[in-house]
């Protein structure tokens, strides 16, 4: 993972979506408290932004130093550079103690993640019985059925890792061991609505900081060529407007909490 993002980082800071305020409000009224919150592999800092509003403390790490530079710099985040797999000493030195995390969570990251070691580095560092873990992820672009319809095509190529898998499938099948907080169960993702406007380029530099774009490229194939440039400008302006369009990016929450 620590390299998958490292020649689009600035395409990736500016492309990607933050997330809607509704989201964090849900997973903030899981915690009791709102001491200290872990976002895990924060990337360039997008849901590390928001959490900094509610918890008053936060920290943020990721495995990938260049994403990590166009992070928002704010007084109560700590970003962190770590290593991909942690000893417990290692997690206790450079993110929290034992039993002392509110909140982890990991945004659009987890299906990059060694799952069974870190499961165990979360049950050690939140508070029992009530920290809680929160993990979502963002499902292709939503602008309308003829834009749609091209996005698609471009999507059904090659050069994916196989843990896409887990985000096509909306963190359904994705291995959870956590107890349902209130008000949830456990049989699947909580969907929200998460929109942006959206020039076609900033639409473009969304696709390019794609992990399956970059791949690509390293093999010498462009996969924005001239021919599906201009079906997606004929299909975006096909309505009348060339200019921003509301972009759904659907979230599909994961969240459960730690127990006994």
């Amino acid at each position: 993972m620590a390299n998958l993002f490292i020649k689009q980082a600035k395409q990736y800071a500016e492309g990607r979506p933050s997330y809607p305020p509704e989201l964090f409000q849900f997973i903030a009224s899981k915690t009791p408290e709102h001491d200290l919150a872990w976002d895990v592999g924060t990337g360039s800092g997008q849901a590390a932004r928001s959490l900094a509003e509610i918890y008053k403390n936060v920290i943020a790490t990721d495995t990938s130093p260049k994403q990590l530079e166009f992070a928002p710099k704010l007084p109560n985040i700590r970003y962190q550079h770590t290593s991909p797999v942690m000893s417990l000493v290692e997690l206790e030195q450079n993110v929290a103690a034992e039993s002392s995390v509110d909140l982890v969570i990991i945004a659009q990251a987890m299906h990059w993640f060694d799952l069974p070691v870190f499961y165990q580095q979360v049950k050690w560092v939140l508070k029992k019985p009530n920290g809680v873990i929160a993990a979502w992820c963002y499902t292709t672009p939503e602008v309308n059925d003829s834009v749609d319809k091209i996005l698609q095509r471009f999507y059904k190529n090659p050069y994916w890792d196989p843990q896409r898998k887990m985000v096509d499938d909306k963190y359904k099948s994705i291995d959870f061991p956590f107890e349902p907080v209130d008000g949830t169960d456990s049989t699947g993702p909580i969907e929200f609505g998460n929109e942006r406007l959206m020039g076609l380029e900033d639409y473009f530099t969304y696709l390019r900081s794609w992990s399956a774009y970059q791949k690509a490229k390293e093999k010498g194939v462009e996969l924005l060529s001239e021919d599906v440039v201009e079906d997606f400008k004929r299909a975006w302006s096909e309505d009348g407007n060339n200019g921003q369009k509301l972009v759904n990016f659907p979230v599909y929450l994961r969240i459960g909490k730690a127990g006994l």
